[in-house]
């Protein structure tokens, strides 16, 4: 299996989305951060500190930064579903500043959590924030303009 940051708790919660989990297939030495990347542009990156000790991480990230973020992008991310809302994904790695490593869940023989696992939504100046399992049970964050749904 591929090194990665293994996600093993989120937490959305207070304006925030905490994250703890374990560095999987790569050494955990030095300083790293969550990095956030902007998957529609993926030149806009947003980093925060990760705690690390051993193999195990810990880090959060304040969804009022993604809000704004999405927030300045709004005329990219547009309204043409028709129903007022548009969506912008930003996909979480850990990063020693040479490796990035994505977040997801694997280890645990679940497969498809994207249908299974569900995190509550938090808004910030009507945007609503929502971390998510992609199809490759990846954890990324979801901004929704608009409407909440």
């Amino acid at each position: 299996m591929k090194p990665h940051a293994e996600i093993a708790e989120v937490w959305p919660r207070d304006g925030r989305v905490r994250l703890v989990g374990h560095i999987h297939g790569h050494p955990a030495e030095g300083e790293w951060r969550l990095l956030l990347t902007r998957r529609s542009h993926t030149e806009q990156r947003l980093d925060y500190p990760a705690q690390v000790k051993g193999d195990r991480f810990e880090g959060e990230l304040p969804v009022a930064d993604l809000a704004a973020a999405t927030d300045t992008a709004e005329a990219d991310i547009g309204a043409e579903d028709g129903a007022g809302a548009g969506v912008e994904e930003w996909d979480i790695h850990l990063t020693d500043g040479e490796v990035e490593l994505r977040a997801g869940r694997r280890l645990d023989d679940i497969h498809g959590k994207k249908k299974i696992m569900v995190f509550p939504e938090q808004r910030v100046r009507g945007i609503g924030v929502r971390p998510y399992y992609t199809v490759k049970d990846n954890l990324s964050l979801e901004c929704r303009t608009g409407a909440s749904t």
